[in-house]
């Protein structure tokens, strides 16, 4: 993953653990939960708390845990990511708040059914957590496959969702 070198990050506390917010002046880059698989060093990214789309950002977040928000309005930048990884986050984007699809269906939907496997490896490498919602792809059956901020943290959230 490729960021730019004038990304700045932000520290958020949620419900679920702390998480680091990263952002550039156009649009918000990285969200991930503290020691959550495949994030990026943060040392080179200077703190700044105060950065406009990280506080929209951190703000939309602590709406969205209260059940208070199920869709956020943020610019996103996941030009970083590989061609096959942009249009696998990319259908992630499309899975209403309630809902869930598995691993096969985001593979047809960008055209390649047997890539299965590596539409795991894109969903688990999305750069910014929750708000690209990458929990709420399951396994074949609906299984509770692994999740990059752990499963427990996967479970929460589709619970949040959960439509009364």
């Amino acid at each position: 993953m490729k960021f730019s070198p004038h990304t700045v990050r932000a520290s958020l506390t949620t419900p679920l653990g702390p998480m680091t917010l990263a952002a550039t002046d156009a649009a918000l880059v990285g969200a991930w939960f503290d020691g959550q698989q495949h994030q990026p060093s943060f040392d080179e990214w200077p703190v700044d708390p105060g950065h406009p789309l990280l506080r929209a950002a951190g703000q939309q977040l602590l709406e969205y845990f209260a059940g208070q928000r199920q869709h956020f309005d943020l610019p996103l930048d996941l030009s970083g990511g590989t061609a096959f990884q942009q249009a696998v986050w990319a259908q992630l984007q499309q899975i209403a708040s309630g809902s869930t699809v598995s691993y096969g269906h985001i593979s047809q939907h960008i055209q390649n059914p047997a890539a299965v496997r590596a539409v795991g490896a894109a969903v688990g490498r999305n750069p910014i957590s929750v708000i690209v919602p990458c929990h709420r792809v399951l396994g074949a059956h609906g299984a509770l496959t692994g999740y990059a901020g752990g499963l427990d943290r996967k479970i929460a959230l589709l619970q949040l969702e959960r439509p009364l």
